[in-house]
């Protein structure tokens, strides 16, 4: 366990918000344990078997044969939460190795996967696809008790092998476990909303700003062991899903079969850093609302949460339903603490718009600038090889949206809850 972590029994003694109906454990969003690296029953052996020489099949172009040859396994032998996260994690990258692993896309994913896959995923509350549960949260294990140090950290399934890889997976697991404190922090300062305790929630919100950039400077960390041209060319179209992917070759979406001709196609975003709960976690309780436009009536962050864990998708809707620090912070200044909790509240949300600006920083060097030059590897037809003829020009993310707008965007709607004090607007 991280030692950021909060003790899970003297939380279940103080906190009124009983988390554990949400799935969120001592160290956040993450399990409260390293994940394991087999299925116990040795009925799984064949999936188990394809996922440890996954990345070698698909470099020899084996991938599709060893799929296909796989038997249609039942979950009823799956023992535990963790063993039913495992199997996601396993099947989920059988569904992308499958459909992006060879020259072209493949347009009908076998019964093999697709059937089991639908069962898993029901159990889970998540689409049949490779979300951030299923690529981040739920695809590690740690060597010793601090799961925020990322030399501790190593991945269970990949499509490549690669260090690249791997880091970029791993980035995202220290950041989850580092940010443990802060969600207990700031559910206490919703809390002390009700009671006016301006203390309390002014502390919070300091600590929430050292949090968030504690957030943005692992994410920086990113450029250490990730090499954007690997990652842009090998990694990434890998990622994507089946929605508005048309140009890299799945005008229908992905055929999800059931056998005997029965079956359904989809169209299903792919994995996204937008669909880590925390992150809108830390727009709810700072009262940032956003937006953004989705292919459906919803907006995207709200579409989001259905790509979330079940659980953490209504521990989400739960903590907006019970206000945020924002009106409290927009009542106008009387006394010394108002003006300072005011304060704290614009820091904080100047520390996560810095975050979602280097986002579309780490983005620009990842994406739109490997984009613009030749690859001398491998070239599928992709989401890489895709975009690449685009130039850098409406890049297409791999949960389905236009990148660079949408974040963009993410970080405008953020700026703007900045409250200005009196003295400054007097000023301006």
């Amino acid at each position: 366990m991280s030692p950021h972590a909060v003790d899970s029994q003297t939380l279940g003694q103080t906190d009124p918000w009983n988390l554990s109906k949400f799935a969120v454990t001592k160290n956040a969003f993450l399990p409260e344990e390293s994940q394991p690296n087999t299925l116990s029953d040795p009925y799984y052996e064949s999936w188990e078997l394809v996922a440890h020489n996954l990345a070698e099949l698909i470099e020899a172009r084996r991938i599709h044969d060893a799929i296909n040859e796989l038997p249609v396994l039942s979950t009823d032998l799956l023992k535990s939460e963790a063993e039913w996260r495992r199997a996601y994690v396993i099947l989920a990258f059988f569904t992308h190795a499958y459909v992006w692993g060879g020259e072209k896309a493949e347009e009908i994913l076998p019964a093999s996967v697709a059937v089991p896959f639908l069962k898993v995923s029901a159990h889970l509350e998540l689409p049949p696809v490779l979300t951030y549960a299923a690529c981040n949260l739920w695809n590690w294990s740690c060597s010793g008790d601090d799961f925020s140090k990322l030399e501790d950290l190593s991945t269970l399934v990949t499509f490549t092998g690669t260090e690249s890889e791997a880091w970029f997976m791993l980035v995202s697991v220290a950041i989850e476990a580092t940010a443990a404190p802060i969600i207990h922090t700031m559910l206490r300062a919703l809390d002390a909303v009700k009671t006016r305790d301006y203390e309390v929630i002014i502390k919070s919100l300091q600590e929430l700003k050292v949090g968030i950039d504690n957030t943005s400077d692992l994410m920086e960390r990113m450029y250490e062991r990730c090499d954007p041209m690997e990652f842009y060319y090998k990694v990434r179209p890998f990622l994507a899903g089946s929605m508005n992917m048309e140009d890299a070759g799945l005008p229908n979406g992905v055929f999800y079969s059931e056998g005997d001709g029965k079956g359904e196609w989809r169209k299903i975003r792919g994995g996204s850093n937008a669909q880590s709960s925390l992150i809108q976690f830390y727009d709810a309780v700072l009262g940032i609302e956003h937006n953004g436009h989705s292919d459906s009536t919803k907006s995207f962050h709200d579409e989001i949460r259905e790509y979330m864990p079940g659980p953490h998708g209504r521990f989400l809707v739960h903590v907006a339903r019970s206000g945020s620090l924002r009106g409290l912070a927009l009542e106008t200044p009387v006394r010394e603490e108002q003006h300072r909790l005011r304060e704290a509240y614009t820091a904080a949300v100047d520390a996560l718009t810095e975050f979602r600006g280097k986002h579309v920083k780490l983005v620009t060097r990842y994406i739109i600038i490997p984009s613009k030059k030749p690859w001398a590897g491998t070239t599928r037809r992709n989401l890489a090889s895709s975009s690449s003829r685009k130039g850098g020009e409406g890049l297409m993310g791999t949960g389905g949206t236009e990148l660079i707008p949408f974040l963009r965007q993410a970080k405008v709607e953020t700026e703007v809850n900045k409250i200005e004090s009196p003295e400054n607007s007097e000023k301006s």
